[in-house]
């Protein structure tokens, strides 16, 4: 699993409310999850006919469109066009330590916060007491 190549991410992904993670094998991705709905996914692309994405992993997470325009002008080789998903709303960064860990940070957070936003209420999980 690529999650364990990638432990401090792996924690950041799962310290959010209601977080979650599963692997997909036909995709081979380990798959973050809130009430079942996919924020982020660590995967790794072998051969491609797009040399970016050949042979690197990566963290693949949803983004605002235009968020998502800002980063890939921003970092052209390391913030893509997200793998295996909709190209407008997804991103994938490749995790070679280019990305500034401060970005790679708050980008995660809004991925989850995106997904968490268009959940019925119901769904949405408890925020934590702040009291405790």
């Amino acid at each position: 699993m690529l999650y364990e190549r990638y432990p401090q991410l792996d924690a950041r992904l799962l310290s959010y409310p209601g977080a979650r993670r599963d692997y997909q094998p036909v995709w081979m991705w380990d798959r973050y999850l809130v009430a079942d709905r996919m924020y982020a996914g660590l995967l790794y692309i072998g051969a491609h006919k797009d040399p970016r994405y050949a042979n690197h992993p990566f963290l693949s997470i949803k983004i605002d469109p235009a968020e998502g325009e800002f980063y890939r002008a921003q970092y052209p080789d390391i913030v893509l066009p997200g793998y295996y998903s909709d190209k407008r709303t997804w991103v994938s960064i490749r995790l070679d330590g280019s990305l500034p860990e401060a970005e790679l940070a708050a980008l995660c957070r809004r991925s989850y916060d995106l997904v968490v936003a268009k959940l019925p209420r119901a769904k949405r999980p408890a925020a934590p007491d702040p009291a405790r």
